[in-house]
C-alpha cells in the first residue's frame, strides 16, 4: 500500500497518511508523498477542497525519531540532513497554506509535535472526541521549534509557551476552545462531519474561495489600514469575476447559480 492514498469524491479531494505502525509519522517517504500529492492539487482545477486524515489509531505523532537518530552516524553529526529535513517539512506545511483550495483536516488520536504543526497548518480542522495535540518535543530534549511557527499563529502565546516548555497536551475540547480546531465531534461521527463542511465549500464558486483564501492570510499580516486597502483590491477583483455576477443575479432572482468553474 502506498504511504499516502488519495481518492475524490465530486470536487473533494480525500488524502490519507497511511503508515499506521509508525502513527503516520512524517517520514522523509511521507513528507515526499505529501508533497508530491500537494503538488498535483495545486494545478487540479477539478478539487475544490481537500480532507487530510490518518489510518490507523492516531493522525500523526511528528517526525520519525528512529529514521532521524540513524542519520546521527553522518560525519558532521546529521546536521545537514536535519536542516533539509526541517526545510522540507516546513515546505510541506506552506504548500498547505499556499494551496488555492481550503485544506480541512480530519484529526483523531494524537497530533503531537509536527503532527500538530501539521493540524495548525492547515485552514480548518474537526476532531475526535479524546483526540490529542500537544507540542512535546521538550520531553525528550527537543523544543519544537518549527511547530511553534504555525502553532503560536493560531492559539495564545501564552497557552502556546506553556504547551512548548511542558509538554502537556490540551485535550480537544480545550483546542477548540483555543482556537487550534474548529469542532469536536464522535469518533463515529467525525469522516462525515468533516465531509459535509468539504463538500460545503466545495459546492460555492472555486475562484472566489481561491481568491478569499490568498487574501485572508495575507491580509492578516498587515496593519489594519494596509489591510483594507489591499482587500478593497481583492474584492474589486472578485467583483468583475463573470461568474460572481451571475451568483448574485442568481440570487437576486431567487435561482441557483449556473457558474462555469
Amino acid at each position: 500500500m502506498p504511504i499516502l492514498t488519495r481518492h475524490d469524491s465530486g470536487a473533494v479531494a480525500y488524502l490519507e497518511m497511511n503508515a499506521p505502525k509508525r502513527l503516520n509519522a512524517l517520514s522523509d517517504a511521507m513528507l515526499e508523498a505529501l508533497f508530491a500529492e500537494l503538488s498535483r492539487l495545486e494545478q487540479d482545477n477539478n478539487i475544490r477542497s481537500v480532507v487530510l486524515s490518518g489510518a490507523g489509531k492516531a493522525f500523526c505523532a511528528g517526525h520519525d525519531l528512529n529514521e532521524m537518530t540513524g542519520k546521527r552516524q553522518a560525519e558532521d553529526g546529521g546536521a545537514s540532513y536535519f536542516a533539509d529535513l526541517f526545510l522540507r517539512c516546513a515546505t510541506v506545511m506552506k504548500k498547505i497554506r499556499g494551496l488555492p483550495q481550503p485544506v480541512i483536516a480530519q484529526v483523531h488520536g494524537v497530533a503531537t509535535a509536527a503532527g500538530c504543526e501539521l493540524v495548525a497548518s492547515c485552514d480548518l480542522a474537526v476532531a475526535a472526541r479524546g483526540t490529542r495535540f500537544g507540542v512535546n518535543g521538550v520531553d525528550v530534549g527537543l523544543f519544537c521549534s518549527t511547530p511553534m511557527v504555525p502553532v503560536t499563529r493560531n492559539i495564545p502565546r501564552k497557552i502556546a509557551f506553556e504547551m512548548l516548555t511542558t509538554g502537556n497536551f490540551l485535550d480537544a475540547s480545550r483546542a477548540a476552545e483555543l482556537g487550534l480546531i474548529n469542532r469536536v465531534v464522535p469518533m463515529e461521527q467525525l469522516a462525515g462531519e468533516t465531509s459535509q463542511i468539504a463538500e460545503t465549500i466545495a459546492a460555492k464558486l472555486g475562484s472566489a474561495v481561491k481568491i478569499g483564501k490568498r487574501a485572508f492570510y495575507e491580509q492578516i499580516q498587515l496593519p489594519i489600514d494596509q489591510a483594507y486597502a489591499f482587500s478593497g483590491k481583492v474584492i474589486v477583483e472578485n467583483m468583475l469575476n463573470r461568474d460572481t455576477e451571475e451568483g448574485i443575479a442568481a440570487f437576486l432572482e431567487k435561482r441557483d447559480p449556473d457558474w462555469s468553474q
